[in-house]
């Protein structure tokens, strides 16, 4: 079972693209959290027990470590994209973006700067791209939350959907009614969002 999810960790990379694992460090040991009690658990979300990031945490699996602070760490993805594709984890159990609090996730997306920028002087990269899959469709195969940092050099073809002609948006009654779906959304009680915007009108950026 360790292997089998080892070797789906990232399903959308293309598989056996990074060098083997030689020296392995075990991270500091970590209790994880209560987040497995979430409701909205998709049904391959996995347990606190069999959650290979979990056991990562609890210095039950070993990990190519390259930061650590009381909430999150981040480790080298066992099957890379890229030189120096890295995972940002938090070292409580939330199986995915919606359930993490977004204090967690703010302490997450604050060590981004700092973290890529050691990455891409280490890679000699100048680019990366951050990337979050939540949800089956979106590629997520290991329900705890991670953050994906992935160098990028030029013309290297990662993702097939960077050579397809983009669309422009249609400014029209139905981008307005979507426009209007989402702040009626955001509006909702169980939306943290503090400041909500009326009407439909396009709005410069």
């Amino acid at each position: 079972m360790e292997s089998r999810r080892l070797s789906i960790l990232c399903s959308h990379l293309r598989p056996g693209s990074g060098p083997s694992l030689t020296r392995q460090i075990p991270v500091s040991r970590s209790i994880c959290g209560a987040g497995s009690t979430n409701t909205n658990q998709q049904p391959s979300d996995c347990d606190l027990n069999d959650c290979v990031f979990c056991k990562i945490i609890r210095g039950e699996s070993p990990a190519f470590k390259i930061y650590e602070d009381d909430i999150c760490l981040c480790i080298l993805d066992t099957h890379p994209l890229s030189r120096g594709h890295s995972l940002i984890i938090p070292k409580s159990h939330f199986p995915s973006l919606k359930a993490t609090p977004p204090a967690v996730v703010a302490a997450m997306c604050s060590k981004v700067p700092f973290i890529s920028s050691a990455i891409l002087k280490a890679t000699g990269s100048d680019s990366f791209n951050l990337l979050v899959n939540t949800g089956t469709a979106a590629g997520q195969v290991i329900f705890h939350t991670h953050i994906h940092i992935i160098p990028r050099e030029a013309l290297d073809c990662l993702w097939a959907s960077e050579s397809l002609r983009r669309r422009p948006l249609n400014i029209d009654q139905e981008a307005s009614r979507l426009a209007d779906r989402v702040r009626e959304q955001l509006s909702l009680p169980d939306n943290s969002g503090d400041s909500k915007d009326e009407g439909s009108s396009l709005t410069g950026n």
